[in-house]
């Protein structure tokens, strides 16, 4: 196989990947749309494994904060 044709293979790949991640993207947010319209409240919650150490904290990145608020949940609520 060539070099070219392998790297187009490749790309193939990642646009076919890069699509459905936007599907689902959009899936979800119109899921949670549904789900509010519903009057209902949503969340995302972390719990640790048993017998996992308790988490010591953690940050949510900038990329972390914008998928929460494509899908209308506040990342920064208390």
């Amino acid at each position: 196989m060539s070099s070219d044709a392998h790297v187009d293979r490749l790309m193939g790949k990642l646009m076919r990947a890069v699509e459905v991640s936007l599907e689902a993207t959009a899936a979800a947010r119109d899921a949670v749309a549904e789900v509010l319209k519903c009057g209902a409240e949503t969340g995302i919650f972390f719990a640790r494994g048993r017998g996992a150490q308790p988490p010591t904290g953690f940050e949510l990145t900038e990329q972390d904060r914008d998928f929460l608020r494509s899908l209308s949940i506040r990342p920064d609520r208390d």
